[in-house]
């Protein structure tokens, strides 16, 4: 700070009667006493690096007594003219102005920022990729994970761990990849299986379900992009959700750059990330949509912190106010007033990028064409800190510690720098794909060894690789796996997606019913010109008990899908075919399904709604819902939430269209086995990501996701315990597992035991553990202690941990 400046602030500090630390004090202290008394400096023994070392004071006793000026000896040395005795003891000495903002900081009580301290430079990670040459390989373990880690530990004197047995590697792949217990007939295929290469190809099968490993890995995503299916702002109208695009990127294993293009420089599904959460009434600066998008896409993205710099100069790492703000000017509308503490400072920025070596962004050009540029940048081959990042969340993900931790810290320095950039490398040279990554790591000796065993002792003289650590199972694994021991999974859930893919199961297909359907244009012959948008609707009734309902629909271009008022679904892509299930948002009596179509193109052109759907009934009875004649088109358009404005909407009969050659050549295959699934029920277990939080997930750690989350905690508190313990949620599922369970055919207790056994741990039960079982459980199964077991083996942290 200049002393121009220090000074004006020190004044009104003065008349305010209250000691800005921060941005009065700090300065004074890095101007006049760092030099000998910060960072690995303690001249005389006294240290100013943080609060408590001040107070601990020197050689000769405390320099400063709280609340004291007066008698601190602090004061003494600044105000001393004996130069054996004043401080600093050459240089600048302070003005008195200066003196007086010391006297007051210490008469008002020493404030100190929380966690700051005055520390040496800090490192500063390279920027743009590193090529690693990899270590000869050892014992023929050549996968680069191993090489390069057998070189590491080889340097620290240490062994590699001893590898997993067979069923532990099992369990720990499905709860990592695909976030479910292995299946006990699958685990018992997998155990007897000989093949040297039978892990390796675990792993890429696992990877290749590609809707369990979307439902699994959504739950990552929902808490660092701060998505979720109800809360804060959806009411409103001030928050949008992203799971439509979220879920099929995952499905279709997007690659990592498109996918984070596609989150910067926003298609409509995809633009709630960057537009953040709208918060009623007034905000502070630190709030605004503006800066939200600089502090998420840095947090996201490029593991900074920049929330601290989005108020000041950051006092944690090099990011800078201006540099906060240029970021956030991206998504301006209009010049960016730049706020420190909510205080204006007079002046406006500029939409910048923080690595003007990479290239910068044109800050007069309009706002979507600003966020292209960032989205290229961003993505850009030479931004090293990009790939590292996500390589580095992967790595903490499957591993149990970051190569940089904590992952939202990527200006600490790795604890292996080879290991972190040659993944980094790879991971871009690989085409972005986050599964060839997963795959590298999972099948590296590294990751199929045994968890390092923790004591108190560890990390003392901080970290030193030693095999993975063990983690807790997230809130959705564990329920899930609940779910899967007890067959007590919803029908429901709340992620507005179609769960299913073409050939997912073995459904049979449905034969299909629609037609392409469209308005005026169609009926006078004519092509309906580029963005004409129509409403298209169809009244039915629902007589009986339904069993299940679905339906498949498609737009050329698009179209926005409401039932009884409420939006189901949407699509900009007219090739993909969307799954909607529909009981959860059908009643007894009428029901109306309502369209908002859209063309878009550069000029004339084809355009069609699809809808078929089918309505299975608990009697058996099947009836279709298809877009035909019976349907109904209108040139007025409804608000966003399906509602329309006039009172008076006039409707006339919906035209068939002629299907192009390549809508049916795209669509119909796809629509044919999706609907068959809907209706078959042969769809996945519904999975707890899918779900909004309940009281049970919260307890187990699943954060609110108004802010950005990148790690959950990995222990369970006592009060966590303890609702966890008594809780009626997880009681109500082991009551249906328990009656489920005693109702299947068992030739006797010890196979139910050991069925259970297997699938909660991947393993046989001890002589111990059966002995205990059948004498808890007797010769007949019955409910009540099969209730018991079950709570015994979901209580055990063998089960709530991934080893």
């Amino acid at each position: 700070m200049k002393p121009v400046i220090l000074l004006i602030s020190l004044g009104a500090s003065l008349r305010a009667g209250t000691v800005d630390f921060s941005h009065q004090i700090v300065p004074l202290i890095r101007e006049h006493c760092a030099e000998c008394h910060a960072g690995d400096k303690k001249k005389g023994g006294l240290s100013m690096n943080d609060r408590a070392s001040l107070l601990k004071g020197g050689e000769d006793g405390p320099v400063v007594e709280v609340n004291k000026s007066a008698k601190s000896k602090l004061i003494e040395s600044i105000t001393s003219t004996d130069p054996d005795a004043q401080m600093p003891p050459k240089g600048k000495r302070l003005t008195p102005e200066q003196v007086a903002l010391f006297r007051q900081w210490i008469d008002e009580g020493l404030a100190w920022e929380e966690g700051f301290a005055f520390k040496k430079k800090g490192y500063e990670p390279p920027l743009k990729p590193r090529v690693v040459e990899l270590p000869a390989a050892v014992n023929g373990r050549s996968n680069p994970v191993d090489r390069i880690l057998d070189a590491y530990l080889a340097g620290h004197k240490q062994s590699p761990t001893k590898p997993l047995d067979d069923g532990a590697f099992a369990r720990r792949v499905h709860l990592d990849l695909v976030g479910l217990l292995p299946q006990p007939e699958a685990l018992a295929k997998f155990l007897a299986d000989k093949s040297p290469d039978k892990r390796t190809q675990l792993v890429k099968s696992l990877l290749g379900r590609d809707v369990d490993y979307a439902e699994h890995w959504l739950s990552f995503w929902n808490d660092l992009l701060r998505n979720d299916y109800g809360g804060t702002g959806f009411i409103t109208g001030g928050r949008k959700q992203i799971t439509k695009w979220l879920y099929q990127s995952l499905v279709e294993n997007k690659p990592y750059d498109q996918f984070v293009r596609e989150l910067i420089a926003p298609t409509p599904e995809s633009a709630g990330f960057s537009e953040g959460i709208k918060w009623r009434g007034n905000v502070s600066a630190g709030q605004t949509v503006e800066i939200q998008f600089s502090q998420s896409i840095c947090q996201s993205f490029l593991g900074i912190n920049m929330k601290c710099a989005s108020c000041h100069d950051s006092f944690i790492d090099r990011w800078k106010l201006d540099e906060a703000y240029g970021l956030a000017a991206v998504v301006s509308a209009k010049p960016l007033e730049i706020f420190r503490c909510d205080k204006s400072q007079g002046r406006t920025q500029k939409a910048a990028w923080l690595f003007p070596e990479l290239g910068q962004i044109d800050a007069d050009k309009p706002q979507a064409e600003r966020q292209k540029q960032l989205a290229e940048l961003m993505t850009h081959a030479e931004n090293g800190r990009f790939t590292r990042t996500i390589v580095n969340r992967l790595w903490h993900r499957l591993i149990g510690r970051g190569i940089v931790h904590p992952v939202d810290s990527m200006q600490t320095e790795p604890w292996s720098s080879d290991l972190l950039d040659r993944l980094a490398d790879d991971f871009a040279k690989g085409g972005y794909d986050l599964k060839k990554t997963m795959e590298v790591i999972c099948t590296s000796q590294a990751y199929q060894s045994q968890c390092q065993l923790i004591t108190n002792a560890t990390d003392e003289h901080g970290y030193v690789y030693a095999g993975p650590r063990s983690k807790r199972m997230t809130a959705e694994q564990f329920i899930d796996s609940v779910w899967q021991l007890t067959q007590a999974a919803p029908t429901k859930f709340d992620a507005p997606v179609g769960r299913t893919k073409p050939d997912a199961t073995g459904a049979a297909a449905e034969k299909l019913a629609a037609q392409w359907i469209w308005g005026a244009s169609a009926a006078e012959g004519k092509q309906p010109a580029s963005g004409e948008s129509i409403s298209l609707r169809r009244s039915f009734e629902v007589k009986g008990n339904l069993k299940r309902a679905g339906a498949v629909v498609t737009c050329d271009n698009e179209y926005t899908l409401f039932v009884n008022g409420r939006e189901l679904s949407k699509s900009t892509n007219w090739m993909t075919v969307d799954a909607v299930p529909l009981e959860n948002a059908l009643k007894q009596g009428t029901n109306e399904i309502l369209v908002v179509a859209k063309n878009a193109g550069k000029g004339p052109n084809a355009a069609g709604l699809f809808f078929d759907a089918r309505l299975r009934f608990e009697n058996g009875k099947t009836e279709s819902l298809s877009s035909d004649t019976s349907w109904q088109w209108s040139a007025t358009l409804p608000d966003a939430k399906g509602k329309f404005k006039k009172e008076k909407v006039e409707w006339q009969p919906a035209v068939i269209v002629k299907a192009l050659a390549v809508w049916s050549q795209k669509t119909d295959p796809a629509a044919s086995s999706l609907l068959g699934q809907l209706i078959s029920g042969d769809m996945p277990m519904v999975r707890a990501a899918l779900l909004k939080s309940d009281f049970l997930m919260r307890t187990l750690g699943r954060p609110n996701r108004d802010q950005i989350v990148s790690m959950r905690p990995n222990d369970l508190s006592t009060l966590e315990a303890i609702d966890l313990a008594n809780g009626s949620i997880l009681a109500n599922m082991l009551d249906t597992g328990a009656k489920k369970i005693a109702a299947r055919m068992w030739a006797s207790s010890d196979e139910a035991v050991r069925w259970i056994y297997q699938f909660a741990y991947s393993r046989e039960p001890s002589a111990e553990e059966l002995a205990t079982a059948r004498e808890a459980l007797g010769e007949t199964l019955k409910p009540e202690g099969l209730q018991d077991l079950l709570w015994a083996v979901c209580m055990s942290p063998e089960f709530q941990m991934v080893r």
